[in-house]
């Protein structure tokens, strides 16, 4: 699963995408590495981990991960092939969430492409060329949908009318994300169609240092801007998030953070967030060996959660002992979990809750 940080040329994208790969993430062990020169694996802070690892000493401790791209800076005429609008749409089209960068700052050491600061004429730049391209889309399936449409089909009249609805939005400016259309409708009609404006989205506002706590007037705008969208907005000061991953140590930054009124790096709430968007969440293995932190899609079963493990833990799945992650920090081990009479066993029907701590029995 992989989330795309897109924006205009010289909003603070790389920078970000930098900061990202370069976060100590205020430990040692929150490393970053580097499959391409524009796409990274970052670990997810997350403080149960830690926990878990206080309790269990184990010999190793493996955290979730997230896919991070740094796709090229968007120009107007993009979905037409300026500049590098092909490349672009195409690395967005195979994101699964975009991280849209704004700039929310004035510092006039650094050029604006369009002159002047102004968030919202930002993102309705690149909402628009996303938008001509998945009319492109529209457009294209609505051809051969039509046709069977004419033969009386009801299927096919059923999902012309949602194109056609989608059209209109996508003229009007909107995205298809803030189109209303019915849960049954979206999964069957417009999810294959894999739209790059049904993709969630989270505005990564970048202030200066003085508004990394609170934000600004910008930040509150792109907030009353995208009330209809369903998105996610956060704030960060990417310039600032750059000078705090150059410390050497765990303190000093600690130290920087406090001084701006900070208890934790915004990168850290970034992918936390990124995480959140892509429909994650977590469950651990705790043990001598490791303590993990396991990706699965929100409402997973029990079943579907052993097969990232291995997929022979899917096939010959037999049960789940489950520890609420609470219980296992109250009770301090598995041992006085289960003298508590506190571990579930459940089967193949359970859905995973974040969180939980899980031992898988199965035979192939």
């Amino acid at each position: 699963m992989k989330a795309g940080i897109v924006g205009l040329p010289n909003v603070g994208k790389s920078t970000l995408f930098n900061c990202l790969s370069n976060a100590k993430a205020q430990s040692a062990n929150f490393p970053f590495c580097t499959i391409e020169p524009n796409i990274g694996v970052v670990n997810v802070p997350d403080p149960r981990l830690q926990k878990l690892e206080s309790l269990v000493n184990p010999e190793r401790v493996l955290p979730a991960t997230v896919e991070i791209v740094d796709i090229a800076g968007l120009v107007k005429g993009a979905s037409k092939g300026e500049g590098l609008g092909n490349q672009f749409l195409g690395n967005i089209r195979e994101t699964d969430a975009i991280l849209h960068v704004l700039r929310c700052f004035d510092n006039d050491n650094i050029v604006h492409v369009d002159g002047s600061v102004d968030p919202i004429r930002d993102k309705e730049t690149i909402d628009m060329e996303l938008q001509l391209k998945d009319l492109e889309t529209v457009d294209k399936k609505l051809e051969k949908v039509k046709r069977a449409a004419k033969t009386g089909n009801k299927e096919a009249q059923k999902e012309e009318a949602v194109l056609l609805s989608i059209k209109s939005g996508l003229e009007a400016g909107v995205s298809i994300r803030a189109i209303n259309i019915s849960k049954e409708d979206r999964k069957e009609f417009v999810t294959p169609l894999q739209f790059i404006t049904d993709k969630p989205v989270m505005y990564v506002c970048n202030v200066d240092e003085e508004s990394a706590v609170n934000g600004n007037a910008y930040v509150d705008k792109v907030k009353s801007n995208v009330a209809n969208e369903n998105a996610e907005v956060i704030f960060l000061a990417v310039g600032t998030e750059a000078d705090i991953t150059e410390l050497e140590t765990y303190e000093e930054r600690q130290m920087f953070l406090e001084d701006l009124g900070l208890s934790e790096p915004g990168s850290g709430k970034l992918i936390r967030g990124a995480y959140k968007l892509l429909n994650l969440e977590t469950y651990f293995t705790a043990g001598v060996k490791e303590v993990r932190a396991w990706t699965i899609p929100v409402g997973a079963t029990a079943p579907q959660a052993a097969g990232v493990i291995h997929t022979d833990f899917e096939k010959g799945f037999i049960r789940a002992e489950v520890i609420a992650y609470d219980d296992f920090v109250v009770f301090g081990s598995e041992s006085k979990v289960k003298e508590a009479g506190k571990m579930r066993v459940e089967g193949k029907e359970y859905i995973v809750k974040d969180g939980d701590v899980m031992h898988f029995r199965f035979n192939v």
